[in-house]
């Protein structure tokens, strides 16, 4: 999740916004010239561990084995995990070599993705989690532990990034300049990872 770069607002006073943006008014300022500043009226709402969290959510590709990340983008933070496992692993593809198996935790859990990784030869290595209509069983909760042992390096660029490159909180009021600024700051950790990597070679 990334704060906006706004103050929050309830719901009905972002669609206010929305539909004033829309009129040649809400694109002028009081002197009727263009807009050079304005709120963030592309953020939305989600609930993240019972919080309420108004801004977008970022989604992002990283190899397990280098901790290289691969592919990313940003979304409203209403916009569900699942759609976005598609366009993590095509983006993530910058070699002819085939990915061999895509992890991903509970939230990208269900049939069209399962699908999408079968029908191109992609191992499934998304976590399962209890449905309506089943349970987990015991095989399907140690499959999750081993999933999460190779996870946590995707879960530690979220944390560094947060903790050391401002990526908390969105530095632009609009989805498109926050999506280049993120490619900016992940091609900068990719560089730093980079770094690293060759010290110990």
């Amino acid at each position: 999740m990334v704060e906006s770069a706004s103050r929050p607002i309830s719901g009905e006073q972002l669609k206010e916004l929305r539909e004033k943006r829309q009129t040649d008014k809400g694109k002028t300022d009081k002197n009727g010239q263009p807009l050079k500043f304005s709120r963030d009226v592309e953020s939305d709402w989600a609930v993240q561990n019972d919080t309420p969290h108004f801004g977008l959510k970022e989604h992002a590709s990283v190899d397990v084995t280098n901790g290289f990340i691969l592919a990313t983008t940003i979304t409203p933070a209403s916009f569900h995990d699942s759609r976005y496992l598609p366009y993590c692993t095509v983006n993530s593809l910058h070699t002819h070599q085939p990915l061999k198996k895509v992890y991903a935790d509970k939230g990208y859990y269900g049939e069209p993705n399962r699908d999408f990784l079968s029908l191109n030869h992609i191992e499934d290595g998304i976590m399962r989690k209890d449905t309506t209509t089943a349970k987990l069983t015991e095989y399907e909760k140690q499959r999750n532990k081993k999933i999460s042992k190779k996870r946590y390096i995707i879960e530690q660029y979220f944390g560094l990034s947060h903790l050391h490159d401002g990526a908390k909180r969105a530095r632009f009021p609009t989805i498109i300049k926050n999506i280049l600024d993120t490619m900016c700051r992940q091609a900068a950790f990719n560089i730093k990872r980079g770094t690293k990597l060759l010290a110990f070679t």
